[in-house]
């Protein structure tokens, strides 16, 4: 696993964004780069309006944050959809044959789970300081892993995830030709005990989002320049894409 020194690990992170903070993987975030005394400012659906599946909603919020003058050298998106709640109420799970794929549930998985994160690349990635490390995460999973997929099933997700790993590479290219200090990358954050898992995980849990949340922080405030546009485990092992 990779590791920080110890003396220049406080510097390496001043202000963060962490996207998806009602969730229980964008609490941890808080809870851990707060203990570190780092700035955090945070979004979500239910307290702020901000919603992955709305454009309109991702451009509008950058513009507030580059009106304001406001940077981020750490830009989190721990947001992320499993089950997918239909018009009638009920919530569909991930598949676990092609028998059950629907096009509006995979729609919405794409939707939030890869365009969404997309999109805000596209209008926060000017956010970070020009001249200084700045570091752009999506949280990903291993099963968007196609090199990685020995089981099959949860189409949706496993597709959107692997979709999200792809605009994560593409961005990394295309960014990090004018800001060399910066990064952009996909991480799995481990099988946390939230409220996404809570119906699949059956106990597996790899940690608990605080000390998830810490290991990754450990990881990103580790990595060079020359690792952008690749896929990481919380515990610093790179991923197949």
């Amino acid at each position: 696993m990779p590791t920080a020194h110890a003396d220049d690990a406080e510097n390496l992170i001043n202000h963060a964004l962490v996207i998806g903070a009602s969730g229980g993987v964008g609490a941890g975030f808080i809870e851990a780069l707060a203990h570190q005394n780092v700035s955090v400012t945070t979004l979500s659906r239910s307290a702020d309006g901000f919603d992955l599946a709305d454009a309109n909603s991702i451009e509008k919020t950058a513009k507030r944050f580059a009106d304001m003058g406001t940077t981020f050298d750490l830009i989190l998106i721990a947001s992320g959809i499993l089950d997918v709640r239909q018009p009638d109420g009920q919530v569909a799970g991930p598949e676990k044959s092609f028998r059950d794929l629907e096009s509006d549930n995979a729609m919405t998985a794409f939707a939030v789970n890869a365009l969404g994160p997309a999109l805000v690349f596209k209008h926060f990635a000017a956010l970070m300081p020009a001249r200084q490390r700045a570091v752009f995460v999506a949280l990903s999973a291993r099963v968007g892993s196609i090199g990685d997929n020995g089981l099959g099933g949860w189409m949706s997700y496993r597709a959107s995830k692997a979709a999200l790993n792809q605009f994560i590479r593409c961005a990394s290219i295309e960014h990090t030709r004018r800001h060399k200090d910066h990064l952009v990358i996909a991480m799995h954050p481990g099988t946390l005990p939230t409220a996404l898992t809570e119906k699949y995980a059956k106990g597996r849990y790899t940690d608990d989002p605080m000390d998830a949340a810490n290991r990754m922080l450990t990881v990103i405030r580790s990595l060079t320049p020359a690792q952008t546009g690749h896929f990481f485990a919380y515990d610093g092992t790179q991923i197949v894409w």
